[in-house]
């Protein structure tokens, strides 16, 4: 091949790339109308299947938080296990031993083994 053959191989190909870039118009606001219809279902799946089982798990894991009472027996984020030995506003005093007492947030119980009859506060 010659290098003027390449040469108009080169210049006629630069020469029809603008005219296959216009084709034909595209509709005005058929695309964006079709993206919304398409885009709609991701949203309502994304927040079937995670937002609201995680909104339901939080709201689940509150509840169980705020019906802490003494003696029941629990378990930490941390893997402790203790006994409700007090419970406050925003921390609980567990007894995870003899003579072996620990004080943890409430939000982070992960979990109520037992639970216990009501016992009477002796502070």
């Amino acid at each position: 091949m010659s290098a003027r053959f390449l040469t108009l191989a080169f210049i006629s190909a630069t020469l029809a790339m603008p005219a296959m870039a216009q084709g034909a118009p595209a509709s005005p606001g058929g695309g964006l109308m079709m993206q919304l219809v398409m885009f709609l279902p991701l949203i309502l799946i994304f927040y079937f299947l995670l937002i609201r089982p995680q909104q339901q798990r939080a709201k689940k894991h509150t509840e169980m938080v705020n019906n802490i009472k003494r003696g029941d027996t629990v378990v930490t984020s941390g893997g402790l296990i203790g006994k409700v030995n007090k419970v406050n506003e925003g921390e609980i005093s567990l007894d995870l031993a003899e003579n072996v007492r620990v004080r943890v947030i409430k939000s982070m119980v992960i979990e109520v083994r037992n639970k216990a009859e009501p016992v009477p506060a002796n502070d």
